[in-house]
């Protein structure tokens, strides 16, 4: 069974031993709880949310200790010893010493650290043999490297109309990275409704392939951002196949 963490939770790998420390959730009454480190930069920025639009309000200076207490991706909310608490960025926190005097070293989240579950669904925007397409997909993963995808799409072209759905396999690389490579392999149907001003040809549908590479993006709990290129075939009834390239970026989340 693969572990999933709440993004509230702290994951911090300090290469103790091979052991790793996390915090747990703020308690003041107990700070061995939490992971304490000593800035050792010239000083660590306060600011009143995780996130450079929330206004600095109070500074930490060189050689004062604060206990960090969780973790919502790159920032970190922390308590010094007067009790000011408030959240500090990664770059800062990475210039600090835990209490033997070695730098903090902080693991980038991964998917398991936003994925509360296996099924994810997501929608995209691109383009598809040179007409814009729109695309949607349901995903359910067997473990962290290995997914299953269905997806549905329509592309509208300057000389038809297709929609086309798809089945398919995707392997993710690196599954501990934020960001994330995987390729995908898989198969489907199109239905090609031509456009043709005097003399419309029939409909047809065909069976196609399609082989591709992207990028996974995780930027919150349950969310993250991915890009896609995929190079179809479509087999036809005629001599010779027809290939399509497509591009599309968009959100997923999971569910």
């Amino acid at each position: 069974m693969r572990q999933r963490l709440p993004l509230a939770t702290l994951l911090i790998l300090v290469s103790m031993g091979g052991q790793a420390l996390g915090a747990e959730e703020p308690n003041h009454a107990d700070s061995q709880r939490y992971v304490r480190v000593t800035v050792a930069d010239a000083y660590l920025e306060l600011h009143t949310g995780p996130g450079r639009g929330y206004p600095v309000f109070y500074v930490v200076g060189r050689g004062d200790s604060v206990d960090i207490l969780k973790r919502r991706t790159d920032w970190f909310e922390v308590r010094d010893d007067k009790g000011k608490v408030g959240w500090a960025e990664r770059s800062q926190m990475e210039h600090t010493l835990l209490a033997d005097g070695r730098p903090l070293r902080l693991e980038d989240l991964n998917k398991r650290d936003y994925d509360a579950s296996p099924w994810e669904a997501g929608f995209q925007t691109g383009n598809f043999g040179g007409g814009n397409v729109n695309s949607g997909y349901v995903g359910y993963s067997f473990n962290d490297y290995l997914s299953a995808e269905l997806g549905l799409s329509e592309a509208l072209g300057s000389s038809s109309t297709d929609v086309f759905g798809t089945i398919g396999l995707t392997h993710t690389f690196r599954p501990d990275w934020r960001f994330a490579p995987f390729v995908d392999l898989g198969t489907g149907y199109v239905h090609i409704i031509p456009r043709a001003t005097i003399v419309a040809p029939p409909d047809r549908n065909e069976q196609l392939a399609y082989w591709g590479a992207g990028i996974k993006i995780h930027l919150a709990r349950r969310l993250m951002f991915r890009g896609d290129y995929r190079s179809y075939v479509i087999f036809t009834k005629s001599a010779q196949n027809e290939d399509r390239n497509e591009w599309k970026v968009g959100f997923a989340f999971f569910f």
